[in-house]
């Protein structure tokens, strides 16, 4: 079954992201597979809980690169800003582009109402409330201030990934994020 599974997964994580979401038909995920279109339902239930499972798969992948962006970084508050910029620099990615932030919310919706959101949002909070308790950080709402900095990182990754011309508009994203997230700094005494 997991095998199946994962026949599936891959078939369509590769046809969403080359044909998008709307093109990508069942028959073809199905055959490209190698298998029938009852193993799909009986896994998935059907095409878009086959995208949540490429959504789930690809978010994990995800995590995992901020998670490395983050723990690279040379403090806790710069580890919080490159773990920002790492996921708005992934808008560029293809794969990412088109199914996790152009498809996945058409199909799915709001990105930050998926499950998995509330992982990032808890690490984000608890990121900026030690900051806040360290004093490098402004004594602010920590859960308003990671909702903040998540939704703004998101809503570069959108814009990236809606753009005529995406590399154009990554450095002037990457630099107002980085612009925003710093009115949260304590000023130096």
């Amino acid at each position: 079954m997991e095998m199946t599974r994962a026949k599936l997964i891959r078939t369509a994580r590769e046809a969403f992201a080359t044909k998008g979401y709307a093109a990508a038909s069942m028959d073809d995920i199905t055959a490209e597979a190698g298998l029938t279109r009852g193993a799909l339902y009986h896994n998935f239930g059907g095409k878009k809980g086959l995208l949540q499972a490429v959504v789930d798969q690809i978010d994990a992948e995800m995590v995992a690169r901020l998670m490395a962006a983050q723990q690279r970084a040379a403090s806790p508050w710069e580890g919080l800003l490159e773990e920002g910029v790492a996921y708005i620099e992934m808008a560029l990615e293809p794969e990412v582009q088109r199914i996790m932030l152009l498809d996945g919310p058409a199909v799915l919706g709001d990105p930050s109402q998926w499950p998995n959101q509330n992982a990032c949002l808890l690490r984000t909070t608890q990121t900026i409330q030690a900051l806040i308790d360290e004093g490098t950080v402004k004594p602010v709402d920590a859960e308003a201030a990671a909702r903040l900095i998540n939704g703004a990182a998101l809503n570069a990754a959108l814009w990236i990934a809606a753009a005529d011309e995406p590399r154009a508009v990554l450095p002037k994203a990457v630099e107002a994020f980085r612009q925003l997230a710093a009115g949260l700094l304590q000023a130096e005494r």
